[in-house]
């Protein structure tokens, strides 16, 4: 089943490209993490659509073929702000509130959507791989990768294939790269760059984080009081060898929404929905099915 390609609007008339998969009554809006873009999405796109649902895979401000934002507005809330302005138009169109998925950065901005900005913008949340805390030198792992090559880019698609390879050993390089084709831009100097504004990193960008300028303190304290107010139903995905999202962390975030589900995925890391894409969605589908029976 093909995907068709909508343009939507985001919160400051920013352009926010996304694939639809699917054209069921039921909506999933699924939210990628930093870095990538929606075809990260598309094998559960595909999955879901298969299950009578539309699944709505959007590529975030800064992202793929969506807006860079000229301002540089790249806070949590900005991305937060846009879950907000794309709901809506999604429940224009279909007439219910989708189910949030987000992933990485994609979870963070539902969660503050759904949990500060706006309470009902989602009908039900699923947060992949991301918890309110996270371990400090799992975040450092990712944003050092993302940072090593953002500007200087790659010679060929190949090259940034093997520096994948290296970041995620556990992960079987792909005999064909089409897909990865897709999360990087041919700029006019030849070298091949990330599909995403090197702006995003902001703060974090080529520094480790560093607790004493409160920074990365306040975000955790605002995603913390955001899990609180959640009312909607909850699922937590993590890949059993995160990096970032620890047994603890799981504990403390089933504390802080005690109405939450959660589902562990054995042999994923960080990135689960590319590592066990079959386990991944699985435990999606079984929650949502749980959802419309309820």
């Amino acid at each position: 089943m093909n995907a068709k390609t909508l343009t939507l609007t985001g919160a400051d008339g920013n352009d926010l490209v996304a694939d639809v998969h699917g054209a069921g009554s039921r909506s999933v809006l699924l939210l990628h993490g930093g870095g990538q873009t929606r075809h990260a999405w598309e094998a559960t796109g595909a999955r879901l659509a298969a299950r009578g649902l539309s699944a709505w895979c959007l590529d975030q401000r800064g992202h793929g073929g969506s807006d860079w934002i000229a301002s540089g507005a790249y806070e949590f809330r900005d991305f937060a702000r846009d879950v907000v302005a794309v709901s809506d138009q999604i429940a224009g169109r279909s007439g219910v509130r989708p189910v949030g998925i987000g992933a990485s950065l994609g979870g963070i901005a539902s969660l503050l959507a759904e949990g500060q900005l706006r309470p009902g913008t989602l009908s039900a949340l699923v947060l992949v791989d991301v918890t309110p805390r996270m371990d400090p030198a799992g975040v450092n792992k990712v944003i050092s990768f993302m940072a090593d090559r953002a500007e200087a880019g790659f010679a060929t698609v190949e090259e940034a294939a093997d520096a994948i390879a290296r970041y995620l050993p556990h992960r079987k390089r792909p005999e064909r790269l089409d897909g990865l084709a897709k999360n990087l831009r041919l700029h006019d100097d030849g070298r091949y760059r990330w599909h995403w504004d090197p702006r995003f990193l902001g703060h974090r960008r080529g520094r480790p984080l560093d607790p004493s300028d409160g920074i990365e303190e306040r975000v955790e304290g605002e995603l913390v009081r955001a899990a609180q107010s959640l009312k909607v139903p909850v699922l937590l995905v993590r890949g059993a060898r995160s990096e970032l999202v620890t047994q603890s962390h799981v504990d403390e975030f089933l504390t802080l929404v005690p109405h939450a589900e959660y589902a562990d995925v054995a042999d994923a890391g960080h990135m689960v929905a590319g590592d066990r894409n079959d386990a991944f969605a699985g435990a999606v589908v079984t929650f949502l099915e749980r959802l419309k029976a309820a």
